[in-house]
């Protein structure tokens, strides 16, 4: 049986645009991982793309998690809750093109409906900018969160692909 998955790809290209949340979440903060740990990066990836069918990376050894999260144009980024984990991001930076992609970006589940999605996008996008970067882009699916699209839309990206895929 197949399946059909819109894909939209969305893009901001200068932190003017961005639109920021009002709602700050004054109990969270978010921190850049360093040393990188490719473990928090494996424990993201599995525990919050289970509901998204992120399943790419699932094959990966434990030495190709090293391997990319130690590359310097990978930057992971963790939200807290005092020490709780509650969410993540990545950013794949393409110096050359002067642009960064937000790789992954999500919730772990108990931490879904509280608005922290938008406090996470924003973060992401503002730590894009930090890297000198005319374009941060992102892509996403109907697979995804159901207000990731609206997300990325109120955030002040703006889609510049679609596409859907059948599998």
């Amino acid at each position: 049986m197949s399946k059909i998955i819109e894909r939209n790809y969305l893009e901001i290209n200068s932190i003017e645009e961005l639109n920021e949340p009002t709602n700050l979440a004054s109990d969270f903060a978010i921190e850049l991982v360093q040393p990188d740990n490719f473990q928090l990066n494996k424990f993201f990836y599995k525990k919050i793309g289970k509901s998204h069918h992120w399943v790419d990376r699932l094959v990966w050894t434990d030495t190709k998690w090293m391997n990319y999260t130690s590359d310097n144009s990978i930057k992971t980024f963790v939200l807290k809750k005092k020490n709780d984990l509650a969410g993540y991001f990545e950013l794949i930076i393409h110096k050359e093109k002067k642009e960064v992609e937000i790789a992954y970006l999500g919730l772990l589940e108990e931490y879904h409906n509280q608005k922290l999605g938008s406090f996470l996008l924003s973060s992401a996008i503002r730590n894009s900018f930090k890297e000198k970067t005319d374009r941060v882009w992102v892509h996403t699916c109907s697979l995804d969160h159901k207000n990731a699209l609206k997300n990325y839309l109120s955030r002040g990206m703006k889609i510049f692909k679609k596409e859907t895929i059948s599998t």
